[in-house]
Protein backbone atom coordinates (compact mmCIF):
# COMPACT_ATOMS: atom_id res chain seq x y z
CA UNK A 1 0.00 0.00 0.00
CA UNK A 2 1.69 3.59 -0.78
CA UNK A 3 2.76 5.71 2.07
CA UNK A 4 0.52 8.29 0.84
CA UNK A 5 -2.55 5.75 1.66
CA UNK A 6 -1.26 5.37 4.50
CA UNK A 7 -0.70 8.66 5.82
CA UNK A 8 -3.65 9.65 4.62
CA UNK A 9 -5.71 7.01 6.71
CA UNK A 10 -3.48 7.81 9.79
CA UNK A 11 -3.65 11.45 10.13
CA UNK A 12 -7.52 11.16 11.23
CA UNK A 13 -6.88 9.26 13.73
CA UNK A 14 -3.81 11.02 15.04
CA UNK A 15 -6.49 14.33 15.67
CA UNK A 16 -8.60 11.49 17.41
CA UNK A 17 -5.47 10.56 19.70
CA UNK A 18 -3.83 13.71 19.94
CA UNK A 19 -7.35 15.49 21.47
CA UNK A 20 -8.14 12.17 23.84
CA UNK A 21 -4.88 13.05 25.18
CA UNK A 22 -5.91 16.16 26.75
CA UNK A 23 -7.53 14.24 29.72
CA UNK A 24 -3.72 14.31 31.04
CA UNK A 25 -3.99 18.09 30.96
CA UNK A 26 -7.79 19.09 31.83
CA UNK A 27 -9.85 18.85 34.69
CA UNK A 28 -13.66 17.79 34.50
CA UNK A 29 -15.49 18.06 31.44
CA UNK A 30 -15.55 21.16 28.94
CA UNK A 31 -17.66 24.21 29.30
CA UNK A 32 -20.67 23.36 27.92
CA UNK A 33 -20.55 26.41 25.73
CA UNK A 34 -17.14 25.24 24.49
CA UNK A 35 -18.72 21.60 23.71
CA UNK A 36 -21.43 23.74 21.71
CA UNK A 37 -18.60 25.14 19.47
CA UNK A 38 -16.66 22.29 19.23
CA UNK A 39 -19.85 20.15 18.33
CA UNK A 40 -20.79 23.00 15.70
CA UNK A 41 -17.23 23.27 14.19
CA UNK A 42 -17.19 19.38 13.39
CA UNK A 43 -20.58 19.79 11.79
CA UNK A 44 -19.39 22.44 9.16
CA UNK A 45 -16.13 20.85 8.16
CA UNK A 46 -19.09 17.73 7.95
CA UNK A 47 -20.98 19.38 5.57
CA UNK A 48 -18.59 20.99 3.61
CA UNK A 49 -16.56 17.40 2.93
CA UNK A 50 -19.55 16.05 1.84
CA UNK A 51 -20.32 19.07 -0.74
CA UNK A 52 -17.34 19.64 -2.00
CA UNK A 53 -15.01 16.25 -1.30
CA UNK A 54 -17.83 13.59 -2.00
CA UNK A 55 -20.85 14.25 -4.30
CA UNK A 56 -19.47 17.02 -6.27
CA UNK A 57 -17.12 14.24 -7.59
CA UNK A 58 -19.34 11.91 -7.30
CA UNK A 59 -21.22 13.67 -10.23
CA UNK A 60 -18.04 14.51 -11.91
CA UNK A 61 -17.27 10.73 -11.93
CA UNK A 62 -21.05 10.20 -13.72
CA UNK A 63 -20.74 13.11 -16.22
CA UNK A 64 -21.26 10.41 -19.11
CA UNK A 65 -24.38 9.82 -17.89
CA UNK A 66 -25.25 13.46 -19.08
CA UNK A 67 -28.61 14.56 -17.33
CA UNK A 68 -28.59 11.83 -15.14
CA UNK A 69 -25.15 12.36 -13.78
CA UNK A 70 -26.84 12.57 -10.24
CA UNK A 71 -28.49 9.43 -10.25
CA UNK A 72 -25.45 7.38 -8.78
CA UNK A 73 -24.94 10.16 -6.20
CA UNK A 74 -28.83 10.30 -5.28
CA UNK A 75 -28.89 6.12 -4.77
CA UNK A 76 -25.51 6.16 -3.13
CA UNK A 77 -26.73 9.03 -0.66
CA UNK A 78 -29.79 7.07 0.25
CA UNK A 79 -27.36 4.16 0.91
CA UNK A 80 -25.73 5.85 3.23
CA UNK A 81 -28.31 7.25 4.92
CA UNK A 82 -29.84 3.91 5.76
CA UNK A 83 -27.06 2.32 6.29
CA UNK A 84 -26.48 4.79 9.38
CA UNK A 85 -30.49 4.43 10.19
CA UNK A 86 -30.04 0.67 10.44
CA UNK A 87 -26.83 1.49 12.53
CA UNK A 88 -28.75 3.74 14.86
CA UNK A 89 -30.95 0.99 15.89
CA UNK A 90 -29.08 -2.05 16.20
CA UNK A 91 -26.54 0.14 18.04
CA UNK A 92 -26.70 0.63 21.88
CA UNK A 93 -25.26 4.68 22.20
CA UNK A 94 -25.99 7.59 24.10
CA UNK A 95 -25.01 10.79 23.04
CA UNK A 96 -23.32 13.17 25.07
CA UNK A 97 -25.36 15.31 27.53
CA UNK A 98 -28.39 13.21 26.65
CA UNK A 99 -29.89 10.66 29.71
CA UNK A 100 -31.95 8.37 27.36
CA UNK A 101 -29.69 5.86 25.39
CA UNK A 102 -30.21 5.25 22.18
CA UNK A 103 -30.54 1.22 20.60
CA UNK A 104 -31.72 -1.54 21.46
CA UNK A 105 -31.50 -2.56 25.66
CA UNK A 106 -28.26 -3.25 26.82
CA UNK A 107 -26.65 -3.55 30.17
CA UNK A 108 -23.15 -1.89 28.92
CA UNK A 109 -21.93 0.79 30.86
CA UNK A 110 -23.09 4.33 30.91
CA UNK A 111 -19.29 4.98 29.34
CA UNK A 112 -19.25 2.27 27.27
CA UNK A 113 -22.71 3.25 25.52
CA UNK A 114 -20.80 7.24 25.19
CA UNK A 115 -17.65 5.55 23.22
CA UNK A 116 -20.04 3.85 21.13
CA UNK A 117 -21.69 6.85 19.84
CA UNK A 118 -18.64 8.39 19.23
CA UNK A 119 -17.58 5.20 17.14
CA UNK A 120 -20.95 5.33 15.13
CA UNK A 121 -20.51 9.02 14.01
CA UNK A 122 -16.66 8.25 13.27
CA UNK A 123 -17.45 5.78 11.17
CA UNK A 124 -18.86 7.63 7.70
CA UNK A 125 -15.63 9.86 8.13
CA UNK A 126 -13.58 6.50 7.91
CA UNK A 127 -15.63 5.82 4.81
CA UNK A 128 -14.90 9.08 3.48
CA UNK A 129 -11.52 9.66 3.68
CA UNK A 130 -11.41 5.81 2.20
CA UNK A 131 -13.11 6.17 -0.92
CA UNK A 132 -11.17 9.96 -1.32
CA UNK A 133 -8.11 8.07 -1.10
CA UNK A 134 -9.25 5.21 -3.68
CA UNK A 135 -10.39 7.76 -5.81
CA UNK A 136 -6.44 9.44 -5.95
CA UNK A 137 -5.50 6.04 -6.18
CA UNK A 138 -7.68 4.37 -9.06
CA UNK A 139 -7.75 7.57 -10.97
CA UNK A 140 -11.72 8.29 -10.74
CA UNK A 141 -13.10 11.19 -10.32
CA UNK A 142 -10.06 13.34 -10.77
CA UNK A 143 -9.03 13.32 -7.50
CA UNK A 144 -5.88 15.00 -6.62
CA UNK A 145 -3.34 13.27 -3.66
CA UNK A 146 -3.68 16.83 -3.06
CA UNK A 147 -7.72 17.01 -2.00
CA UNK A 148 -7.48 13.52 -0.62
CA UNK A 149 -5.08 14.58 1.99
CA UNK A 150 -7.05 18.13 2.05
CA UNK A 151 -10.14 15.77 3.40
CA UNK A 152 -7.93 13.90 5.82
CA UNK A 153 -6.79 17.19 7.44
CA UNK A 154 -9.82 18.36 8.09
CA UNK A 155 -11.46 15.29 9.79
CA UNK A 156 -8.41 15.45 11.69
CA UNK A 157 -8.55 18.71 12.26
CA UNK A 158 -12.69 18.35 13.65
CA UNK A 159 -11.57 14.82 15.56
CA UNK A 160 -9.18 16.80 17.78
CA UNK A 161 -12.48 18.46 20.20
CA UNK A 162 -14.16 15.34 19.88
CA UNK A 163 -10.98 13.48 21.10
CA UNK A 164 -11.48 15.95 24.11
CA UNK A 165 -15.52 15.62 24.07
CA UNK A 166 -15.14 11.59 24.78
CA UNK A 167 -12.61 11.45 27.07
CA UNK A 168 -12.96 14.11 29.74
CA UNK A 169 -16.44 13.03 30.09
CA UNK A 170 -15.28 9.57 30.90
CA UNK A 171 -13.09 10.83 33.73
CA UNK A 172 -14.93 12.72 35.16
CA UNK A 173 -17.97 9.88 35.47
CA UNK A 174 -15.28 7.87 37.38
CA UNK A 175 -12.57 6.44 35.01
CA UNK A 176 -9.16 6.28 35.23
CA UNK A 177 -7.23 8.91 33.17
CA UNK A 178 -5.17 6.50 31.21
CA UNK A 179 -7.78 3.93 30.31
CA UNK A 180 -10.41 7.04 29.52
CA UNK A 181 -7.61 8.49 27.37
CA UNK A 182 -7.19 4.61 25.66
CA UNK A 183 -11.52 4.37 25.29
CA UNK A 184 -11.44 8.17 23.76
CA UNK A 185 -8.41 6.75 21.57
CA UNK A 186 -10.06 3.08 20.16
CA UNK A 187 -12.85 5.40 19.57
CA UNK A 188 -11.32 6.51 16.36
CA UNK A 189 -9.98 3.00 15.29
CA UNK A 190 -12.86 2.43 13.41
CA UNK A 191 -11.98 5.64 10.58
CA UNK A 192 -8.65 3.68 9.33
CA UNK A 193 -10.42 0.52 9.49
CA UNK A 194 -13.17 2.12 7.54
CA UNK A 195 -11.37 3.92 5.25
CA UNK A 196 -8.65 0.87 4.31
CA UNK A 197 -11.76 -1.82 3.65
CA UNK A 198 -13.71 1.24 1.46
CA UNK A 199 -10.07 1.28 -0.24
CA UNK A 200 -9.98 -2.13 -1.07
CA UNK A 201 -13.59 -1.96 -2.22
CA UNK A 202 -13.34 1.14 -4.60
CA UNK A 203 -10.09 -0.58 -6.01
CA UNK A 204 -12.08 -3.72 -6.58
CA UNK A 205 -15.06 -2.46 -8.42
CA UNK A 206 -13.90 0.89 -9.61
CA UNK A 207 -17.35 1.93 -11.38
CA UNK A 208 -18.91 1.76 -7.66
CA UNK A 209 -16.59 4.69 -6.69
CA UNK A 210 -19.39 7.39 -7.71
CA UNK A 211 -22.00 5.64 -5.50
CA UNK A 212 -19.07 5.02 -2.64
CA UNK A 213 -18.26 8.71 -2.44
CA UNK A 214 -22.40 9.80 -1.99
CA UNK A 215 -22.72 6.86 0.04
CA UNK A 216 -20.09 8.46 2.52
CA UNK A 217 -21.52 11.68 1.85
CA UNK A 218 -24.87 10.59 3.19
CA UNK A 219 -23.89 8.57 6.21
CA UNK A 220 -21.93 12.05 7.15
CA UNK A 221 -25.01 14.14 6.94
CA UNK A 222 -27.27 12.02 8.22
CA UNK A 223 -24.82 12.03 11.55
CA UNK A 224 -25.00 15.82 11.15
CA UNK A 225 -28.67 16.29 10.99
CA UNK A 226 -29.57 13.34 13.66
CA UNK A 227 -26.73 14.17 16.30
CA UNK A 228 -24.27 17.17 15.81
CA UNK A 229 -27.03 20.39 14.87
CA UNK A 230 -29.29 19.45 18.29
CA UNK A 231 -26.39 18.99 20.00
CA UNK A 232 -25.24 22.43 19.16
CA UNK A 233 -28.68 24.57 19.29
CA UNK A 234 -30.41 22.64 22.33
CA UNK A 235 -30.29 25.06 25.67
CA UNK A 236 -28.83 28.52 25.64
CA UNK A 237 -25.53 29.97 23.68
CA UNK A 238 -26.85 28.20 20.29
CA UNK A 239 -25.28 30.95 18.41
CA UNK A 240 -21.44 29.93 19.49
CA UNK A 241 -22.81 26.55 17.66
CA UNK A 242 -23.52 28.66 14.79
CA UNK A 243 -20.37 30.50 14.39
CA UNK A 244 -18.07 27.82 14.83
CA UNK A 245 -20.52 26.10 12.09
CA UNK A 246 -19.60 28.64 9.57
CA UNK A 247 -16.11 28.72 10.96
CA UNK A 248 -15.94 24.48 10.38
CA UNK A 249 -17.07 24.99 6.96
CA UNK A 250 -15.71 27.75 5.57
CA UNK A 251 -12.35 25.98 6.66
CA UNK A 252 -13.47 22.84 5.12
CA UNK A 253 -14.41 24.54 2.04
CA UNK A 254 -10.97 26.37 1.86
CA UNK A 255 -8.37 23.06 2.75
CA UNK A 256 -10.24 21.49 -0.23
CA UNK A 257 -9.89 24.05 -3.12
CA UNK A 258 -6.17 25.42 -2.08
CA UNK A 259 -4.99 21.86 -1.48
CA UNK A 260 -7.55 20.25 -3.80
Amino acid sequence: MPIEILQGLAIPFLGTTLGAACVFLLRGELDHRIQKAFTGFAAGIMVAASVWSLLIPSMEESSALGAYASLPAVAGFWAGTLFLLLLDHIIPHLHLNSEEAEGPKSALSKNLKLVLAVTLHNIPEGMAVGVVLAGWLTGGADLSLGAALALSLGIAIQNFPEGAIISLPLAANGEGRARAFVLGTLSGIVEPIGGALTIVAASVVVPVLPYLLAFAAGAMLYVVVEELIPEMSAGHHSNIGVVAFSVGFTLMMALDTILG
